[in-house]
């Protein structure tokens, strides 16, 4: 038997996760192939969902932070000041992105144990209720479909600022264009992709945060040395809508408003956790970063806003109004202030709730069942807590952040906000009727699933290709290439 084989037969069957024979289920005849059957995930014979499994750590961490740093916050950040003052857009980042952590740190233990393919989606379709699973995967999809024309509206606003010699239909065919060729390439290829492309975003944001603190401390042509000068005049926050302390309060409501559609992230690690080479330990990894992540780039960016912009700019109030000449005014498309937005926000945080719902089925399943989560790969602190804050935010936020079309009442806006919401209502009720599922049962739950055979996967990819750290494997084809060039000195000496 091969040392490989011999791992996984010889795993312990009492620990949650580890390696055990499914009843009734033969083992694979074929031969085994280490090195190829772990880069498609065919270990026991098991290819049913056509993983390939070739993510790597670097391109994981990358992935996750590429999906939380995105346009809206290059191009939404703005606004929020406007409305909110440096005070208020701070205090509003910062609240949200505790919040966020909840749910990160919810989804966390979930996709850390059980990294499958559809990720939250199909979790939530096998642990809470298929109808569920239905509607949040509806809403996932419409999530990045509206995404898309998102971005390129913003894109073209942003190259417009600059120039206005480019004819919007070309900005969009090359995005489509780009995008088609990302998403046809294979896991491996688009993952190095997204390494790349995640990497200048990290580049332009150190560079953002250096710029900041050089000129505020005085390096900049005037030579003057402003520091928070906005926060104090003219002031740390603005009223908006209404005067006095609601009007204050109303400013970070909208800046809170903004940070539900900027902060983004646990669901792009859930969605490529079934794609790591080693899920358990460099999703896991994903997942712990995220925390300093959600604390650096989102709240850090805010405050060097408040610090290099004042709330009443001119320039800034003309853009975001629609007063300023030129195609570069943010207000020039509608669908940038407040359609798009609007759907998309509802959109994320119906995932968030989904993904807090999940684990509390989960929580309650181990309970139920006897099932130790202490020998998970990760457990989540503060659980169940950490999950029930999360819902009960996440649906504080969604509910109320559509208040302005109540006073006065319209249409319009009301649809803009809440459509994603009855979108949700109708796709689980629909499915939930066709299909006549039900809520699952805490004694219910399949808490093993697919453990036994992602378990054998882990156990026999760390003897074939062993997992290594962030910085070890960036630094992977330099030595690579150092070991050629010296075996190739070697061999002419």
């Amino acid at each position: 038997m091969l040392p490989i084989e011999d791992t996984i037969h010889h795993a312990r069957p009492g620990d949650p996760g580890i390696m055990f024979e499914k009843p009734g289920k033969a083992p694979s005849q074929h031969s085994f192939d280490p090195a190829s059957d772990i880069h498609r995930g065919t270990v026991l014979g098991d290819n049913s969902h056509g993983l390939q499994r070739r993510l790597g750590n670097r391109q994981i961490q990358l992935v996750a932070i590429g999906g939380s740093i995105g346009t809206a916050l290059f191009v939404t950040i703005g606004d929020a000041l406007r409305k909110a003052g440096p005070g208020g857009l701070f205090l509003a980042f910062l609240v949200y992105n505790v919040m966020l952590a909840f749910v990160n740190n919810s989804m966390a233990e979930l996709s850390t144990y059980m990294p499958v393919s559809g990720g939250f989606i199909y979790l939530a379709s096998k642990w809470v209720d298929d109808a569920v699973g239905f509607m949040v995967g509806w809403n996932f999809f419409l999530y990045e479909a509206i995404m898309i024309p998102f971005e390129i509206t913003a894109i073209s606003m942003v190259l417009s600022f600059w120039r206005n010699d480019i004819p919007p239909a070309a900005i969009c065919v090359a995005c489509i264009v780009i995008y088609a060729c990302l998403n046809c390439l294979v896991v491996k290829g688009y993952g190095e992709s997204e390494f790349w492309l995640s990497g200048g975003k990290v580049i332009l944001i150190l560079i953002l945060f250096t710029f900041t603190f050089v000129t505020m401390v005085g390096g900049n042509p005037q030579g003057d040395s402003f520091g928070f000068r906005y926060w104090q005049e003219p002031g740390p926050f603005h009223e908006y809508l209404s005067t006095g302390d609601l009007g204050r309060f109303e400013g970070f409501l909208a800046a809170l408003w903004a940070a539900s559609y900027t902060c983004v992230g646990p669901e792009y690690i859930s969605m490529v956790a079934a794609e790591a080479k080693h899920p358990r330990i460099y999703i896991k990894n994903a997942f712990k970063t995220a925390y300093w992540r959600f604390g650096i780039f989102f709240v850090g960016s805010a405050i060097c806003c408040g610090v290099l912009v004042a709330y009443n700019d001119p320039t800034l109030v003309a853009v975001y109004t629609g007063a300023s000449e030129g195609s570069g005014s943010a207000a020039a498309s509608p669908y940038v202030l407040t359609w798009l937005m609007n759907l998309l926000t509802a959109a994320a945080i119906i995932d968030y709730i989904v993904m807090c719902i999940t684990f509390l089925w989960f929580y309650r399943a181990c309970k139920a069942q006897g099932f130790d989560r202490s020998k998970l790969p990760y457990t989540g602190w503060f659980q169940p807590w950490s999950a029930i804050i999360g819902i009960i935010w996440m649906v504080i936020v969604v509910t109320c952040y559509g208040y302005t079309s109540f006073t006065p009442w319209n249409v319009t806006t009301f649809f803009t906000h809440y459509t994603m919401i009855l979108f949700g209502i109708i796709t689980f009720s629909s499915w939930k009727l066709y299909k006549k599922t039900r809520l699952l049962r805490p004694d219910e739950l399949d808490l093993t699933w697919e453990a036994p055979d992602i378990t054998a996967y882990e156990e026999a990819a760390k003897i074939s290709d062993p997992p290594i750290g962030f910085w070890a494997e960036l630094a992977q084809p330099f030595r690579l290439k150092r070991r050629k060039a010296t075996a190739q000195e070697t061999m002419e000496v």
